[in-house]
């Protein structure tokens, strides 16, 4: 088995690069060697949305010098799939990578392009269009995004998303789902093209051309 191949991008990444090596890891030098994970230094936060253009849905982690609330959603915000924890060492780090490997390779790609309406998904090369404008979507909505497309038409409870798309337990007591589709809706939204995705209240999610007959704005 191949090893699982990282870019590490800043000071506090790099320092980790014979720890990843020793643990199993192939270092990337750029975008071109195809990393399967790229983990970001605080400094390098301005460099996300660049990265998402050319990398896709490859996770992508930013350092967070402290573990508080805005600190966990400054990261989500400037398009990071988790955070990790420079001050505690390897060991954070070592895990949440093994979890975004789990994540990005929890659900079986299909081999054809998915589409509705004007938005269209490629499993292959993992590529968002609506219309003629690519989305760039982190390693999470796409999976989010994936699973609503396979079950087009039809509602996807919130349980069937815990269990298919996250694999936290803490997801179960947070409004973590209500905040992914949020941030999918805009994503999918933001040149101005009509909603796909419903909410049914009571009942979950629903990727489709026409409003459910219970749709909650």
């Amino acid at each position: 088995m191949n090893p699982d191949r990282v870019w590490l991008l800043g000071p506090e990444a790099e320092a980790l690069a014979d720890r990843l090596k020793a643990s199993g890891y192939a270092l990337c030098a750029s975008a071109a060697e195809q990393p399967e994970l790229v983990v970001l230094s605080a400094c390098q936060a301005g460099r996300i949305a660049a990265l998402r253009r050319v990398l896709g849905a490859v996770p992508l982690l930013l350092d967070v010098r402290d573990d508080t609330v805005e600190a966990r959603s400054h990261c989500l915000s400037a398009g990071a799939d988790d955070f990790w924890l420079s001050s505690l060492g390897p060991s954070d780090l070592l895990m949440r990578l093994r979890l975004q490997l789990r994540i990005s390779r929890s659900v079986p790609l299909p081999t054809q392009l998915l589409t509705i309406a004007d938005l269209m998904v490629n499993p292959t090369t993992r590529q968002v269009k609506r219309g003629q404008r690519t989305v760039a979507l982190t390693a999470r909505e796409y999976q989010l995004l994936l699973l609503l497309l396979e079950r087009r038409g039809t509602v996807v409870s919130r349980d069937q998303i815990l269990r298919q798309v996250w694999d936290d337990r803490q997801a179960t007591n947070s409004n973590v789902i209500e905040v992914y589709v949020r941030y999918l809706r805009q994503k999918l939204e933001e040149g101005g093209e009509r909603r796909l995705i419903h909410t049914v209240r009571g009942q979950g999610y629903c990727l489709s051309e026409r409003l459910p007959q219970q749709e909650d704005r």
